[in-house]
C-alpha cells in the first residue's frame, strides 16, 4: 500500500504541477495581453489620422482700378499775367494685357469743358488746362481714343503724370479756387 499511496501522491503531485504550469502560462498570456492597457498612462489617447484633399482656386478677370491720385496744386499766385504750371500723378492698376484708356472729365466749374476747365471760388472762376505731355500741347480729355491716354495693363501700378497750366487771364478776387476732376478708366 505504501507504494500505491506513494505512486498516487507522485501522480497527484505531477498532475498538480502540470495544471499549475498551464494555469501560470495562461495567466502569463492573459497578463501579457492586458498589460499593454495597464502600462499606457491614463488619459492618453491613441491617435489615428484620416486625410483628404481640397482644391484652392481663383479666377482673375479683366479689371482696372485707379489706385492713387494726387492734388494738382498751382500754389499761391498774385496777378495772373504769366503761365503757372503744376503736375500731379495718377496711378492705375490693370490685369495683364488689358487695353485701357484714362479720361479726365471737365470738372465741376461753371461752363467748363475738357479743353477749358474752371476752378471756382469767391463767386468767380480761373481757367486752366490739363495735358498729357510736359510741353502742355496735348489736351487730356474724356473721349477715348481722341484725347485720352491709352495703355496696356501689366498687373502692377502704372503712373501717369497730369500736366496742368493756368494761362494768363484777368485776375479774379482774392480767395481759394478749386475744382474736382473725375478720372475714368475704360477697359
Amino acid at each position: 500500500m505504501s507504494t500505491r499511496a506513494e505512486n498516487r501522491k507522485k501522480n497527484s503531485r505531477a498532475e498538480n504541477e502540470k495544471a499549475g504550469k498551464m494555469k501560470r502560462g495562461t495567466l502569463t498570456r492573459f497578463v501579457g495581453i492586458w498589460g499593454i492597457f495597464f502600462i499606457t498612462p491614463p488619459n492618453v489617447a491613441v491617435s489615428q489620422t484620416s486625410t483628404a484633399t481640397f482644391d484652392v482656386t481663383i479666377e482673375i478677370v479683366a479689371e482696372c482700378e485707379v489706385t492713387s491720385t494726387q492734388t494738382l496744386d498751382f500754389g499761391p499766385a498774385g496777378v495772373l499775367t504769366t503761365e503757372i504750371d503744376a503736375a500731379s500723378d495718377i496711378e492705375v492698376t490693370c490685369t495683364p494685357d488689358v487695353a485701357y484708356s484714362i479720361g479726365l472729365d471737365e470738372g465741376t466749374g461753371d461752363g467748363a469743358t475738357t479743353s477749358v476747365r474752371r476752378m471756382t471760388g469767391a463767386g468767380e472762376t480761373i481757367d486752366y488746362g490739363l495735358f498729357q505731355d510736359a510741353a502742355r500741347n496735348v489736351n487730356w480729355g474724356n473721349a477715348p481714343p481722341t484725347d485720352t491716354v491709352s495703355a496696356t495693363g501689366t498687373g502692377s501700378a502704372q503712373v501717369y503724370t497730369v500736366y496742368g497750366r493756368v494761362p494768363p487771364q484777368a485776375t479774379p478776387s482774392e480767395g481759394i479756387y478749386s475744382d474736382t476732376i473725375t478720372v475714368t478708366v475704360t477697359y
